[in-house]
């Protein structure tokens, strides 16, 4: 039997269907995360995004990882979880339900390659503690759409530690 995955968001019509993952990237030497910081509005996003029905989906979203943010020298990738997840995507103005896979990316080194952004993928890389992640994230759900990726985070974070890694606090 199928093991039932966490569902999260909002439904809404006209929901397009876009599969794919995130990573919650940490770098042990910083004790801290690398995230996107979008230009538009300095709401602080995961990397990732949708992998195509061909593609095995760690595989896909190291890709994405590697194509928005530039890291690429990863010690350990482990899966976080999968959820189902019905949001706004803001950017593209476009409703969603998502297949998402997230993982858990522990950096051996914060080395970059060049980035390949589509153009509107309009953020930088940034280096933030957990709790700020989080609060930005909560202070944006009133629609539950940043609902899975907070699951994501606290699941991450457990992991972490139970990893031996100690992430930042504040």
């Amino acid at each position: 039997m199928a093991e039932a995955i966490p569902e999260f968001g909002q439904k809404r019509e006209h929901e397009e269907r876009r599969d794919g993952g995130c990573g919650i990237i940490f770098d042990p030497a910083q004790r801290a995360f690398a995230v996107g910081k979008r230009e538009l509005d300095g709401m602080l996003m995961l990397y990732g995004g949708g992998v195509s029905a061909d593609e095995d989906i760690q595989e896909g979203v190291l890709r994405e990882v590697r194509e928005e943010s530039g890291l690429h020298d990863f010690l350990r990738v482990e899966k976080v979880g999968s959820v189902l997840t019905h949001y706004r995507n803001n950017v593209k103005e476009v409703n969603r339900v998502a297949h998402a896979t997230c993982f858990l990316m522990i950096l051996q080194s914060a080395d970059t390659l060049p980035l390949a952004l589509e153009d509107h993928e309009k953020f930088a890389l940034t280096w933030v503690p957990a709790s700020e992640i989080l609060e930005d994230w909560k202070s944006r759900n009133e629609n539950e759409d940043y609902s899975h990726w907070i699951y994501f985070m606290e699941n991450a974070l457990g992991m972490l530690r139970e990893l031996g890694y100690e992430p930042l606090e504040t």
